[in-house]
């Protein structure tokens, strides 16, 4: 299946999620198509919502501007691998995802860390995505907690759950500094030159932030 034809599947399979009342796509439209924004995700799924929209949603969560930027784009890839014949694909994003126990507690925490809430799926909600920029967290509730038992830490020690890179390390380490978050590890310069800290959440997710 060719990339152009694998990207209009999903433009499909959106409008078929608009029309069954799927929240999850609801808030996907919402963030990502401007025309939508500022709407609650029940009217975004009683709004009209055509082919072109959903071809629109697909090219924005793909980087670009519209659908026919995406296979103009497309296109030009295609050319390039013809001419190099060594085909390659290009990964657009990555959404890391924690177990947390309280999704309340947890949004509050990543509210104060500039994080909005993208979408929350599930009555009560289960799973969820913060977002800042362009970085993601997926959250998926577990019913029953601590994420990490004390046996876990004893044998790994301290594991990252995500790593978000950023443009400016120490500004947005003061920033958090001010918001009162704890810090598993304070703003350092490492041997191979990135500054980095880490950050714990309520759940006990060490979050890498490196830059520079």
């Amino acid at each position: 299946m060719s990339s152009t034809d694998h990207f209009r599947k999903q433009a499909k399979l959106y409008l078929r999620w608009h029309r069954d009342g799927y929240y999850p796509v609801a808030a996907q439209i919402g963030t990502l198509l401007p025309r939508f924004r500022g709407m609650i995700d029940p009217d975004i799924l009683a709004a009209t919502f055509q082919l072109y929209d959903a071809q629109e949603l697909v090219a924005r969560k793909a980087g670009f501007e519209s659908w026919p930027a995406l296979i103009k784009g497309l296109d030009s890839m295609t050319q390039n691998q013809a001419a190099s014949h060594t085909p390659a694909a290009t990964i657009l994003g990555s959404e890391p995802q924690l177990f947390v126990t309280d999704l309340e507690a947890t949004f509050a925490f990543y509210g104060r860390l500039g994080f909005s809430i993208a979408f929350a799926y599930g009555e009560p909600p289960f799973y969820a995505q913060v977002v800042r920029d362009s970085g993601r967290l997926n959250l998926r509730k577990i019913h029953e907690g601590p994420v990490f038992d004390s046996g876990f830490r004893s044998r790994e020690g301290n594991v990252l759950a995500a790593t978000l890179t950023v443009d400016d390390t120490k500004a947005l380490f003061l920033e958090f500094q001010q918001a009162g978050v704890p810090f598993d590890q304070n703003l350092r310069r490492e041997p191979w030159g990135a500054r980095t800290f880490i950050l714990r959440d309520p759940d006990d997710n060490l979050i890498l932030f490196a830059g520079d």
